[in-house]
């Protein structure tokens, strides 16, 4: 937040860049110095954030704390961190509890597994989900005699990028409400029929559909019952085609009057195929509904375990309950309140203030007054404080349904476990049925299974469940330790350097007179990671710039990774280690890594311009010149450091009105060539400042060989 947008990071969004083809292209594409602040703000891959905030992000984990900072007490067997007032704050064990509930698929009482049936994962499996895929050929109407506009056929291309992944999210998402609860499950068929009968009305009265995000609260305002109990504020699950096609009417009419909110584009653009997949999917999804259409809270099995677990097992502690969805949030808070729970709150992405909750579930912890009878016993939330929260006044967190990674569970397990926790455990129910439980785990990787076949069919990387999958199995077993915490690469760079170096001088006082007397330049040889089985070398460097930075080469010259954590834990040994003898190629390797990085450095402020500008194009054309010609008498070193300047640096206006006459007069590559290094030599090109010229070569600190003994 404290940076200028300008301001060089040394590092750029390496994995995002790769994804779009590369530097070129990201330049041409973004305007913006690639690294930089913005360059990273267009990133999408976790992986970037994450190198980028090891940075500037101090964050040492709950294990890292307590491998390298914690006392053990023998007398209790735990350890402790001790504060300067000699109060100690103990580390709770996190145990994994289960709750079980009655989970039947014979019982046609049990409306849960009647939804939990493979006829229902068949049919949404089976879904079409033409609104998705709307980009789609089979969708274009080749009979019309409209005239597209500009604004539809760039709705059309973005539709037809994103069709594919929108479709597998959407069908993703039913199966996490499914998981979630039966009527956040239904609630969601019932919102997805009525949008598509809203595209159905559209086509029928030849009108436009409209496209973008919808406000989510808007389509349950044409879902209410219509009798006449005001304090009933639960949506209706809808079933009838009837009911779908009145509803729908209104709902569109409430879009049309907000047209700004939404981009349009006229239905009769698109053939009948169109209609008749909408219809079919809702015919489908309608059939679904009618097996939940007498769901009840009362009948609710699992629903039942939660309740008898606040009301009877901890009827007077602090719980906090997380679900993945606001509706189950809702429906949840609903349902306890009828049942007569009091001091229970709902807090979701919704609240304008969830941290004022936060305060009155957690008061102590957060060092709030909190008016007699305003504090909350029971909190129902959304992973919305699954992060940045202190909520340690209790001790009991509820995982009612499950996320799939397992950080999820590890963070809603964090926001109890933190300083000033008096309690020993802190216990992490999930709910699980008594039976059927082979049933989720194996939806859970039939659906992995259709995501990892789609991505190979659609050339998609898309990931929709982040992060290590959960082993439910080990959470029914109670399985202790595996929600201790995530691994310590999630600590930040200078932290995890910093505790290798102080953890070797405190086992070794002498260390810390010995390296710094060391030699300028160094390098030593150690045993490779035997699994990778890769022998290469690594280079430690400061650059011009002052960045601290490290290449991995391996011993036939690729990069081995870019991730600097991944690089000082492959250099990480103990003092035990033995110390293999090089190998021949190493300087060699280190040269490359060197050169590495100073190409690196030398592109990070490289800014081409625009597409049609004269230094994008003749970047581009003389970069293919020389990979066309390489080793060839035309290819000098004089040609590749102009190219260079034009990347580095801004054109002169001379140099720019120039070569832009010379490409309008079709100008040959070589010529083009001739005419680049011709202004370079007179000081025509680049606006090169002396700053930018001077102490350009990065200082070698030391090297490591890796090697397979």
């Amino acid at each position: 937040m404290f940076l200028d947008e300008e301001y060089n990071l040394g590092l750029s969004p390496e994995r995002y860049i790769e994804s779009i083809g590369g530097r070129v292209h990201f330049l041409a594409n973004h305007q913006v110095a690639e690294t930089s602040i913005p360059a990273f703000e267009k990133s999408p891959f976790s992986d970037d954030w994450a190198e980028l905030m090891r940075l500037f992000l101090v964050r040492r984990t709950r294990s890292f704390i307590k491998s390298n900072y914690a006392i053990d007490d023998p007398k209790v067997g735990r350890k402790y961190l001790e504060f300067p007032d000699g109060s100690r704050s103990y580390f709770p064990d996190r145990l994994p509890k289960k709750v079980e509930y009655v989970f039947n698929p014979k019982d046609p009482k049990d409306q849960y597994a009647q939804l939990y049936s493979n006829k229902v994962v068949d049919a949404i499996d089976d879904l079409i989900l033409p609104r998705y895929g709307l980009g789609q050929e089979g969708y274009e109407n080749k009979k019309t005699t409209l005239e597209i506009t500009k604004e539809e056929i760039l709705i059309k291309e973005n539709l037809s990028r994103a069709g594919t992944r929108l479709i597998g999210f959407a069908r993703t998402n039913l199966f996490k409400r499914l998981e979630s609860s039966g009527y956040s499950f239904l609630l969601s068929i019932s919102r997805h029929i009525l949008r598509n009968y809203l595209f159905v009305y559209a086509i029928e009265n030849n009108l436009p559909f409209p496209i973008g995000k919808q406000e989510a609260g808007l389509i349950d305002d044409f879902m209410y019952s219509d009798n006449d109990d005001e304090d009933d504020n639960t949506p209706e699950i809808l079933i009838t085609p009837k009911q779908y096609i009145e509803r729908a009417e209104k709902y569109y009419t409430s879009l049309y009057n907000k047209q700004s909110k939404y981009q349009w584009i006229r239905s009769q653009l698109f053939n009948d195929k169109l209609k008749k997949d909408l219809l079919d999917d809702s015919k489908e999804l309608m059939a679904i509904l009618k097996l939940g259409k007498d769901w009840s809270q009362e009948n609710d099995r699992q629903l039942n375990a939660l309740h008898d677990l606040i009301s009877k097992k901890h009827k007077d502690e602090k719980i906090l309950i997380f679900t993945q969805f606001s509706d189950t949030a809702y429906y949840l808070y609903e349902s306890l309140k009828k049942r007569g729970v009091d001091k229970v709150e709902c807090v979701t992405g919704d609240n304008e203030n969830p941290t004022a909750l936060a305060h009155r579930f957690s008061p102590k912890s957060n060092e709030k007054d909190i008016p007699k009878g305003q504090e909350i016993r029971v909190l129902i939330t959304t992973d919305v404080l699954s992060e940045g929260q202190n909520l340690q006044d209790a001790h009991i967190v509820l995982n009612f349904d499950l996320p799939w990674a397992i950080i999820r569970l590890i963070q809603r397990a964090g926001r109890v476990d933190r300083i000033g926790q008096k309690h020993h455990e802190i216990l992490c129910y999930s709910f699980l049925p008594e039976e059927g439980i082979e049933n989720i785990i194996n939806l859970r990787g039939r659906l992995s299974q259709r995501i990892r076949e789609n991505a190979e069919t659609v050339g998609s990387d898309e990931v929709f469940f982040e992060g290590d999958p959960i082993n439910i199995a080990d959470l029914y077993n109670e399985k202790s330790g595996i929600l201790d915490e995530e691994e310590d690469i999630e600590v930040d760079l200078a932290s995890y350097a910093y505790q290798i170096w102080k953890n070797a001088i405190d086992a070794e006082p002498e260390l810390a007179k010995t390296i710094p007397d060391l030699p300028d330049v160094i390098y030593a040889t150690k045993q490779g990671d035997k699994e990778q089985k890769i022998n290469g070398s690594i280079v430690y460097t400061k650059t011009h710039n002052e960045n601290d930075i490290l290449a991995w080469v391996d011993e036939k010259k690729n990069i081995v990774t870019q991730s600097q954590f991944q690089i000082l834990k492959a250099v990480k040994c103990g003092p035990d280690e033995e110390a293999l003898e090089r190998f021949e190629k190493h300087h060699d390797l280190v040269k490359h890594g060197l050169n590495h990085i100073k190409e690196t450095e030398a592109k990070v402020g490289g800014q081409l311009g625009k597409k049609t500008g004269a230094r994008y194009r003749a970047y581009n054309r003389l970069e293919a010149y020389v990979k066309r010609n390489e080793g060839t008498l035309w290819i000098t070193q004089e040609l590749k450091r102009a190219i260079q300047d034009i990347y580095d640096y801004p054109m002169r206006e001379f140099a720019r009105e120039t070569i832009n006459r010379q490409l309008k007069s079709g100008v040959t590559d070589e010529d083009l060539a001739n005419l680049v290094v011709s202004l370079r030599e007179d000081g025509k090109l680049s606006l090169i400042s002396e700053e930018d010229t001077k102490n350009k070569e990065p200082q070698i600190i030391c090297s490591m060989g890796l090697r397979i003994k």
